[in-house]
């Protein structure tokens, strides 16, 4: 029997706002432990909460940006389970009237494009960590107790392992873009739990489902969902039954196993916080949102290739990241030149990228120094070979191209006297090589150029030096 796997996402979303969800802790990562608390953090008595606003206006961003329904009023509940790194017994978070409903993320699949529905975005605080790994004993880091959360939960639409690392990327895209989250899965900005589950093809009821959780990379949430889903496969076909419960994906033994059995909602005992008034967005938030909404990837790449002519591949790798379109659109602005523009940032600013493991915020050459690189090659003031010698030059130098040209006296020599000189002493200097080509070996002609270009240090303009080189060869 053929069967198809069913795969619904629960991601959280991990905003960087500067303070916590209802207080003023810093919300940064990697302090140390337990130095980020205050009574709110932890429910002490006569301590309250407050809602953050901007948490609310960054899950209004995200709602838009996924074609969800706003909801004007809704309300933060307390979800309610023990466990040693929760001291307040409960989460804050919401159930019944979500901040954002009914949404969809587009992706792209192998048979086209394909939209996943959502069925929520809402608020919710992050709990604290259990450490196990010092010693026998386990210890407690509160620091992330409150920290602010989206929870973004998808529709079972998804038939595939590739399907469900699309959405991820799709989904961690958008909140880079809308500069809610940095979406760093292995700090766990961006966490994600695969509700799996599998069906023969054609049947359109659902079959048992398990969840799994701990996967930290794009590769991980494949592999798993993989996994879980030949394990249900091989589970049915054995005449066994389905257990719906949660399991913990190893990634080191690249296998899932039983963690524990899965809750149902009203196992939480979820009840409207009574320490928090409702949610209500008003029109002049929606709007103000509305108006704070980035240029997404789609319409910035279309909006590349008919604006500067460039290939529609380049302009989907360019706008990938938004803060990449952002550099691409300062080198064009410096150079005047797109085409020459996407080339350079997609040769040698993203090797250089990835060679140093770099952020482009990170990248030492800000957009107008390259575009001013680039424009030097444009007026003929240095050839391609001699740009990548300034590039290197730059990236550890704060001078301007122009500057390191004229320090390193590596502007193009066009002086014809100049390059006639150079080549008749290479002319004699290689009377054998030179015999060889008057007697019909053409292909000596680059060895000419290139022993032309060396004696100049690449700084003849080759485009005379072929022109002058062929005349003093034939003749």
């Amino acid at each position: 029997m053929n069967y198809e796997i069913v795969v619904g996402l629960e991601v959280h979303c991990q905003l960087n706002t500067a303070t916590k969800a209802f207080c003023g802790c810093s919300a940064k990562f990697g302090g140390p432990a337990n130095s980020s608390v205050c009574p709110v953090c932890l429910a002490l008595p006569g301590a309250l909460p407050v809602l953050n606003a901007r948490v609310v206006e960054d899950a209004v961003k995200l709602g838009l940006a996924t074609d969800c329904t706003i909801a004007r009023h809704s309300i933060l509940a307390r979800k309610n389970y023990f466990y040693p790194d929760l001291p307040k017994g409960y989460q804050i978070s919401q159930f019944e009237d979500p901040i954002c409903s009914e949404g969809m993320i587009r992706i792209d699949t192998d048979e086209g494009r394909k939209d996943i529905r959502l069925i929520r975005i809402h608020i919710e605080e992050d709990a604290g960590k259990s450490i196990h790994d010092i010693g026998a004993d386990t210890y407690i880091d509160v620091n992330r107790c409150g920290v602010p959360l989206l929870e973004i939960v998808s529709y079972p639409d998804l038939r595939t392992s590739k399907e469900a690392s699309a959405y991820l990327q799709k989904l961690r895209q958008i909140v880079k873009y809308l500069g809610v989250s940095d979406g760093n899965m292995e700090e766990g900005s961006l966490r994600c739990d695969a509700n799996v589950s599998v069906r023969p093809v054609g049947s359109t009821e659902y079959g048992t489902r398990t969840e799994i959780k701990n996967m930290n990379s794009f590769k991980n949430v494949e592999k798993a969902i993989e996994y879980e889903a030949k394990r249900h496969i091989e589970v049915i076909e054995g005449g066994g039954t389905i257990v719906q419960e949660t399991r913990l994906w190893d990634a080191d033994k690249m296998e899932t196993r039983s963690m524990r059995g899965k809750e149902a909602a009203h196992d939480y005992r979820y009840f409207p916080d009574p320490d928090l008034v409702p949610v209500l967005v008003d029109d002049d938030m929606l709007n103000r949102m509305k108006q704070e909404l980035p240029e997404f990837p789609e319409d910035r790449s279309a909006r590349f290739v008919s604006e500067y002519g460039i290939p529609a591949y380049d302009a989907g790798v360019l706008t990938v990241e938004r803060e990449l379109a952002d550099y691409f659109e300062g080198v064009v602005n410096a150079s005047g030149d797109a085409k020459a523009s996407s080339n350079w940032v997609m040769g040698e600013v993203m090797r250089t990228l990835k060679e140093k493991y770099l952020d482009i915020a990170e990248f030492g050459i800000s957009s107008g120094r390259l575009g001013g690189l680039i424009r030097l090659i444009g007026a003929g003031v240095i050839s391609n070979t001699i740009a990548k010698q300034v590039f290197e030059i730059m990236l550890a130098d704060e001078a301007t191209a122009e500057a390191v040209v004229e320090r390193e006296g590596l502007a193009q020599v066009s002086d014809t006297g100049a390059i006639e000189a150079a080549i008749q002493e290479i002319l004699d200097a290689n009377t054998k090589q030179l015999e060889q080509y008057r007697s019909g070996k053409v292909q000596l002609f680059g060895f000419f150029v290139g022993q032309c270009m060396q004696k100049t240090k690449g700084t003849a303009n080759p485009k005379v030096v072929n022109e002058i080189l062929k005349k003093m060869l034939e003749g």
